[in-house]
């Protein structure tokens, strides 16, 4: 509040200067409305900013002088001398207000009233007041500089950093004079501190965007007749103030959204058993050479499939479109101009209009913007913009042949993978490197990029808001200061990329962003540590030992699977699993996939799956949580009245039931051999192919409506009434009926299933 405050008392200073011979001339000019509208301006910004910095004085008398000159602004007014004389009292109050402010004096009110009442249409003239005790003005210790200058000042210091590489460079091939590297240092640190400088001259606190958001969603959640409580991170962030001011109206289109939109009413959130309170986390943070903004609640997150089917309804899209999208596709739906999810019209949101403005306005400054959907759990909306400019000390790294800059202080450590400290295991696609005795997932660069595919040799073990990982890279280069600008809007889009840099060779080079490499890689993190089942495998005795996942199962029993039928581990959405033909299955690759679970899923949120594999069939299990790889004994204690249960195992002192997948699978493939083949003979009605073929098929039995060249029939259906001489096989027949009625020709109801199968099975043993 104190750099506000600071801010406002510089601005109200400059444009005092400026403004009092504005009235006079306006005074000679009243029909000027340039000028009109200038002073308007300023009235009505110290108003604003009074009220947001609680300055009730300076609020009350900007108020008066607003109102009026908003008078003569719309004709009821004309500025004559004394209007334009308690206007002229009013602006110099002003002043001498700001001054006490900043010399922390106390200034007498009494005669506030009357300069308030003199701007009246029938107040008398102005009488002279008392003298005021002058206020001792600070001494100004800033100047107010053009954008223009500071981006040259900035665009000079970073000719000087690389022109210092390109120096110590040379000096490091070639110079062998004594002395010289003492005088390279000093330049170094001058170019440095100079840097430091230069860079902050730009640079502001994002608390200046956060700053007026409790306000906003005290009186937006009030107004919504909500409790929401808002949790604010990374206050502290500096961002260049003009893409501060760009930022702005984004980011309010954004928690308004989340307010009206995402965070329930509180009847339906304990419904729901959440807490009554909704929870909004604005946050910040610097990666590279981008800053990340988040907007995160808890609330309801989008129902993609409303939003794909208000699309079908307003024609965006076609039925066939929207059912062969992906939920993140529908979720893309959110920028379309003109759809919202919500059927009603309210003062906050749901127009239609706002998120397809929020992009193209952080599209424009070089940003991008991304929505994290979990349904049911709520939403977060990420916000990337760049720095204008920034330099910043990093690492060279190579990866097949590229070379790539990392940010140094994304960077805990650089060890190699030949040290005895350092184990790699490989689970089934993902790579888990073991550091003295810490695991941390594996991401390689070179595969990651489409580089090659060759053995790690070096790991730069990367530290990310959420967590660490190790960057399995061919080789680390060089250190250097680098001077980072954002690159084209199609290489920031691959979410890889924090900028572009110029080094001292001269060749453009890709500053990777450590968080952007694991959201494509493919990690999620769950309290610092990635989500992944880790290994522990003793190499004495693997000869004697099988490998196992544990998991935590839905029903909170700890399981064990053999691993080799583990093709993956995945999140899902609930929402996707679906009962079908009297057992839960989803699409997995274009195809319906079984799933077992021991107990109820929930119907909303992620469910975490074992996709089980026997190099022919998929299947699916839901589970809590995987635990951990381990190794267990070769022998078990076999599970008593079979079912999905094997045996039980011992690890680590605990029994632990282990998962029969041999029954899992038989369990689940329910394809019967074919019996037979029946001909449905004279099926003009089409009856028999709509009501008759799924009985008999589902039993087993493979039904044909006409005769194909080669192929055999054992028996035919046909109606009651059908001439038998019409029937082109000589296999024997099955009369069905449409009377319920017993009848002694032999004829079946054909909606008798139990007689009907049986007059078949016996028609075919008679024939045998």
């Amino acid at each position: 509040m104190d750099e506000l405050l600071q801010e406002f008392i510089a601005e109200t200073r400059e444009t005092l200067e400026a403004l009092a011979g504005e009235i006079v001339a306006w005074e000679a000019a009243p029909t000027d409305r340039a000028r009109l509208d200038s002073i308007f301006r300023f009235v009505h910004t110290v108003k604003g900013s009074c009220g947001f910095l609680d300055l009730p004085r300076l609020e009350r008398l900007s108020h008066a002088a607003e109102d009026t000159l908003a008078q003569v602004r719309d004709g009821t007014r004309v500025p004559d001398r004394q209007l334009v004389n308690a206007v002229l009292a009013i602006v110099d109050r002003i002043g001498e207000l700001v001054e006490a402010i900043d010399a922390g004096a106390a200034l007498d009110d009494s005669s506030e009233e009357l300069l308030i009442a003199a701007l009246s249409a029938d107040a008398a003239p102005l009488a002279s007041q008392a003298v005021q005790p002058a206020v001792h003005r600070a001494p100004s210790r800033s100047v107010r500089l053009g954008v223009d200058l500071l981006d040259r000042m900035m665009s000079g210091m970073s000719e000087m950093v690389l022109a210092r590489n390109e120096l110590a460079r040379q000096l490091r091939n070639h110079s062998t004079l004594p002395g010289i590297e003492g005088a390279l240092e000093r330049l170094s640190q001058t170019v440095a501190d100079m840097r430091d400088t230069v860079t902050r001259t730009r640079m502001q606190k994002i608390d200046a965007l956060f700053s007026a958001l409790p306000r906003m969603v005290r009186d937006t959640s009030a107004e919504l007749e909500k409790q929401v409580m808002l949790t604010i991170e990374g206050s502290d962030v500096e961002l260049d103030r003009e893409m501060i001011e760009l930022m702005r109206d984004p980011l309010v289109h954004i928690i308004r959204n989340a307010l009206d939109h995402g965070i329930e009413p509180n009847a339906e959130r304990q419904a729901a058993g959440k807490p009554a309170a909704g929870r909004l986390v604005v946050s910040a943070r610097q990666s590279g050479n981008q800053i990340l903004v988040e907007v995160r609640d808890d609330g309801r997150g989008i129902d993609v499939e409303r939003l794909a089917a208000k699309a079908c309804k307003l024609g965006i899209k076609t039925a066939a479109e929207t059912a062969a999208m992906s939920p993140l596709a529908k979720l893309e739906l959110a920028f379309h101009p003109g759809l919202s999810s919500r059927d009603t019209v309210t003062a906050i949101s749901g127009r239609g209009v706002g998120m397809d403005v929020v992009r193209a306005n952080i599209e424009q400054i070089g940003g991008r913007i991304v929505l994290t959907n979990r349904r049911g759990q709520g939403l977060t909306v990420s916000i990337q913009v760049p720095l204008t400019l920034s330099i910043i000390p990093a690492i060279i790294v190579a990866a097949g042949n590229q070379r790539f800059a990392l940010a140094r202080q994304a960077v805990e450590e650089i060890v190699t993978t030949r040290g005895a400290a350092v184990r790699i295991d490989n689970v089934g696609d993902t790579s888990i490197a073991t550091v003295r005795g810490r695991r941390l997932a594996v991401v390689s660069l070179d595969k990651l990029l489409g580089l090659g595919d060759s053995e790690p040799r070096t790991l730069a073990i990367v530290n990310t808001r959420d967590g660490e990982y190790a960057l399995a890279i061919d080789e680390v280069l060089d250190t250097e200061e680098l001077v980072v600008k954002p690159a084209s809007p199609m290489v920031m889009a691959t979410g890889i990329y924090a900028g572009k840099t110029l080094p001292d060779t001269g060749l453009p080079m890709l500053l990777l962003d450590s968080a952007g490499v694991a959201a494509v890689a493919g990690l999620t993190f769950h309290n610092g540590a990635v989500d992944f089942a880790e290994v522990e495998a003793d190499e004495a005795v693997q000869e004697q030992r099988w490998s196992a996942l544990l998991f935590d199962d839905v029903d909170g029993r700890r399981r064990a699977v053999p691993l080799p039928a583990v093709d993956r581990v995945e999140a899902v959405e609930a929402s996707a699993i679906q009962a079908v033909g009297g057992r839960l299955r989803i699409v997995i690759d274009g195809a319906s996939v079984a799933i077992h679970t021991m107990a109820a899923l929930p119907q909303k949120g992620e469910i975490n799956m074992l996709r089980l594999a026997d190099g022919v069939s998929v299947v699916g299990y839901a589970i809590a949580e995987p635990v951990e790889i381990v190794s267990l004994p070769a022998g078990f204690v076999a599970a008593q009245g079979g079912g999905m249960i094997a045996g039980v195992v011992m690890v680590e002192g605990q029994q632990i039931e282990l998962v029969d997948v041999h029954a899992l699978f038989a369990e689940i493939e329910t394809t019967i051999p074919t019996k037979a083949t029946c001909l449905l003979h004279g099926d003009q009605s089409g009856w028999m192919a709509t009501f008759l073929r799924p009985a008999l098929e589902a039993a087993g039995y493979h039904c044909v409506s006409e005769l194909v060249p080669g192929e055999r029939v054992q028996v035919a259906l046909a109606m009651e009434d059908a001439d038998a001489a019409t029937i082109p096989v000589a296999a024997p027949v099955v009369r069905l009926t449409t009377s319920p009625q017993r009848r002694g020709d032999g004829s079946v109801y054909r909606y008798d299933r139990v007689s009907l199968l049986g007059a078949i099975a016996e028609t075919l043993a008679g024939a045998a």
